[in-house]
């Protein structure tokens, strides 16, 4: 289904004044029979706990089971519209925390929709606790805790494989590299989690992203860069970024070593995050490094 369409200053003035003048919220006592899931990781995990067939609609960062991508799209998670959420008669929401605008979602919950709002992910320790979050708002406590207990014993395995890693490669994380400029994903962000937590260092040490000169890209040193796979496509290819001038002479670039990765699985923080690690864990280190199944 299509975002609804309406005058943006007009909407949002009507959405304002409806959220100042309702009543408060409702107490969530939703059966959560008739479920929108707002962000990939909070549609992913109800798939995973058995409960898909109770989605009515999701938004257009869910693309992953293919099962949600032949549900009706509500458009992306932060630019949502009251209208169309509230005419699919959904009796629960799963909200990224990211999601809104905020008074959309207030208007929406005016109506006595019930809205959860799932703690953000801060890595990988947080998965188990955003699923028991999840399968709670569901009623599907004991299929939360199952999957929860396997993540995190998986998680664990993963870090005790990393004794079996020598030198940790140095990785660089590219968001971007339009026009030739690479935007790095530096500390607290959910590309250098995954790149520890795969037995590897991060190659700059800010925090947050922020574009590189290329004398930045050579100080990095990078023995493999990494980015999601439709950045690759956007930018014209592999052999087009690898022979940037900012990265054409990195060990990176001389080696051709460039991993891309599904987007969703490598950042979503959800109940893939052990296959997404174990799978650069393999490209960088190759199969004898991988962790024992728990």
């Amino acid at each position: 289904m299509k975002k609804a369409r309406f005058g943006f200053g007009i909407a949002l003035h009507l959405m304002a004044s409806m959220a100042l003048l309702a009543p408060p919220a409702l107490a969530c006592n939703s059966e959560g029979q008739r479920v929108i899931a707002l962000g990939g990781a909070v549609t992913e995990i109800v798939y995973a706990l058995g409960a898909g067939d109770r989605l009515v609609a999701v938004d257009s960062t869910s693309r992953y089971p293919q099962a949600a991508t032949k549900l009706p799209d509500v458009g992306y998670y932060r630019q949502l519209g009251a209208e169309g959420l509230l005419s699919l008669a959904p009796d629960l929401i799963l909200a990224d925390p990211g999601a809104g605008p905020p008074v959309v979602l207030q208007q929406v919950e005016s109506t006595g929709v019930c809205i959860k709002r799932i703690a953000e992910a801060k890595g990988a320790a947080s998965i188990g606790a955003r699923v028991r979050d999840i399968a709670k708002a569901l009623k599907r406590e004991d299929a939360g805790r199952i999957l929860a207990d396997h993540l995190d014993a998986r998680f664990v395995a993963i870090q005790k494989s990393h004794a079996a890693i020598g030198t940790k490669p140095r990785v660089l994380f590219l968001l971007s590299v339009a026009a030739g400029a690479p935007v790095a994903a530096g500390r607290n962000t959910h590309a250098d989690e995954i790149i520890r937590m795969a037995g590897a260092d991060n190659a700059v040490s800010f925090e947050g992203y922020k574009p590189l000169s290329p004398e930045a890209t050579a100080a990095a040193v990078p023995g493999a860069l990494l980015m999601m796979s439709h950045a690759v496509t956007e930018a014209g290819g592999k052999d087009t970024i690898l022979t940037l001038p900012s990265i054409r002479f990195t060990p990176a670039g001389r080696n051709g070593q460039l991993i891309a990765m599904d987007g969703l699985l490598l950042l979503g923080f959800g109940p893939r995050t052990p296959d997404a690690i174990t799978t650069l864990m393999d490209r960088l280190h190759g199969a004898r490094h991988q962790p024992a199944a728990p």
